[in-house]
């Protein structure tokens, strides 16, 4: 009994210390999976709706895995619950805009609703 009481204390140990990652750490994770076509990571962190979005145009923008994506954040903002981040990309002219909700503790990238503005 002692035994199954001290191996759940170090279950729920690790499983509390698994690092919660920022807004902009996010935002990289999730332009690196879309352009490395890595669909897991993809589905980890994002919205179920803006994963089906991104997931169904993933195969015209995808990379090899060794090509350089050269992330960079231009600016970034936290309201509450939702984040913008604003960034670069070296397969982009433009600077993208990501938006991100706290789900269970956790930043993922959701759909922006027709005509937001975005607060930079």
């Amino acid at each position: 009994m002692k035994r199954i009481l001290l191996y759940s204390v170090i279950i729920a140990l690790v499983a509390c210390n698994e690092k919660q990652m920022t807004h902009t750490e996010t935002a990289k994770i999730v332009a690196e999976s879309f352009y490395y076509n890595d669909d897991a990571t993809l589905e980890k962190y994002t919205t179920a709706e803006n994963y089906a979005v991104l997931s169904s145009i993933q195969e015209l923008f995808a990379e090899k895995e060794n090509t350089e994506i050269n992330f960079e954040v231009i600016e970034d903002t936290i309201h509450g619950n939702v984040a913008w981040v604003r960034y670069s990309t070296s397969f982009e002219e433009k600077p993208g805009v990501f938006k991100l909700i706290k789900e269970e503790g956790q930043w993922k990238v959701t759909e922006r609703k027709p005509r937001e503005e975005v607060p930079f």
